[in-house]
């Protein structure tokens, strides 16, 4: 069984929300990849559209967008998702996960693409009801 830590930004107010995800909305997320776009359903926001733009795995290591599939692949990296370097040019090995979501996955960054009839914490609150 799937579980998910969903951080949710929301670019209108800079703030962002950590909700958990499980059962079967966790494992119908399996196999969504970096930029697709999902129901806000998922996380229990009616009307809202989020879209996938990151995350990390159970042991800490991120996913990029540009390399396929859900597996861990060690790159050379000279910059971006999972290495910054310190002086321009250097390069570096290093293991980062792949663009699609899968069940090692830990964290899922969210960020709000549509806005739905109610703000978050009000949707969240009806729904603990």
């Amino acid at each position: 069984m799937a579980e998910f830590k969903a951080v949710i930004a929301d670019p209108k107010s800079g703030k962002a929300y950590k909700r958990d995800v499980t059962g079967h909305y966790a494992n119908a997320l399996i196999g969504k990849k970096i930029g697709d776009e999902l129901d806000g359903l998922y996380l229990g926001l009616p009307g809202y559209k989020l879209a996938i733009t990151g995350g990390s795995d159970k042991d800490g290591f991120p996913m990029r967008s540009d390399l396929p599939g859900p597996r861990r692949k060690r790159l050379l990296l000279s910059g971006g998702v999972g290495y910054h370097p310190d002086r321009p040019g250097k390069r570096k090995k290093k293991t980062v996960r792949g663009n699609t979501v899968s069940p090692d996955i830990l964290q899922l960054n969210l960020r709000i693409v549509q806005r739905g009839p109610k703000s978050i914490e009000d949707a969240w609150q009806e729904q603990a009801r």
